[in-house]
């Protein structure tokens, strides 16, 4: 594979990025801690580094493991490692490339995404679940940016409410699912299988970079092909759009004002390293 990897953190700067994205031999793997505003045991970014290093070793150790299966292992090993409580724990997302002989397998879970395709032909595997669930309070933060009230204190105190609203509906049945504490949830992920021939390239991206990208139109497959410094330019235009053109998230309404950004680009899945 040809990987290139690029972040940039949000509004929390280094010490706040909850982002993780690890390359090793049989793939990628790239979680994003959700960003706590209320109370949880442990900050974010030890969760996702945590659940993260775990299912790297899974993948890596065992070649033929189901990506579910190890997902709800590496699940079982965090919450025991850093003691969490259901309710009271960080959540991640999850997304997963792998490659094995011939075939290449996608996963994720959560709102982290994965483009891929062969040459401008684009597809995605998107969990869009989440946005399903605690309309009312989605709608009210989404409403006050849209009016033009910003990233203030009432802006904190709704996402909180939205928060809470969504810990009920957070890994049951009609509701949407996540890594927190329950292995279960790992089977709720979304997947798809291709022989290798049939992608061409990938792009692995949290929600801080790809709603963006999204929202301004650019294509995936050139993204797919950027070299790092291109990469890097990328998220610095990125956060500079948030900045300038849209500081109090009227255009494109977000949780903060600039979000963890992560990329994580494989423009050739059938070559070595």
């Amino acid at each position: 594979m040809d990987v290139v990897v690029s972040a940039l953190p949000g509004d929390g700067g280094s010490a706040g990025y909850a982002d993780l994205a690890i390359v090793a031999p049989f793939g990628v793997v790239l979680l994003d801690g959700a960003s706590a505003f209320e109370p949880v045991d442990v900050h974010p970014a030890t969760y996702a580094r945590t659940l993260g290093t775990s299912i790297t070793a899974l993948l890596h150790g065992q070649p033929d493991i189901p990506i579910a299966d190890a997902v709800a292992e590496a699940i079982r090993r965090t919450t025991a490692s850093l003691n969490l409580r259901a309710g009271a724990s960080p959540s991640s997302t999850v997304a997963i490339l792998r490659t094995n002989d011939d075939v290449v397998d996608f996963y994720v879970l959560g709102d982290s995404t994965i483009h891929y395709g062969v040459g401008e032909q684009t597809h995605q595997l998107v969990d869009d679940r989440i946005e399903q669930v605690a309309q009312q309070e989605r709608d009210n933060y989404i409403r006050r940016l849209r009016a033009g009230y910003g990233y203030d204190d009432a802006h904190r105190s709704a996402l909180a409410d939205l928060q809470g609203a969504q810990r009920s509906d957070r890994n049951v049945e009609g509701g949407y699912w996540i890594a927190e504490t329950e292995p279960a949830a790992a089977y709720r992920g979304l997947t798809r299988s291709f022989k290798s021939c049939r992608v061409g390239w990938a792009v692995l991206a949290t929600d801080g970079a790809a709603d963006v990208i999204d929202h301004l139109g650019l294509g995936w497959a050139a993204v797919a092909g950027y070299k790092r410094a291109e990469l890097n330019r990328l998220l610095g235009q990125l956060h500079a759009w948030e900045a300038g053109s849209d500081p109090y998230g009227c255009a494109l309404p977000r949780a903060k004002r600039h979000d963890d950004k992560t990329i994580v680009a494989i423009r050739s899945l059938g070559s070595s390293h």
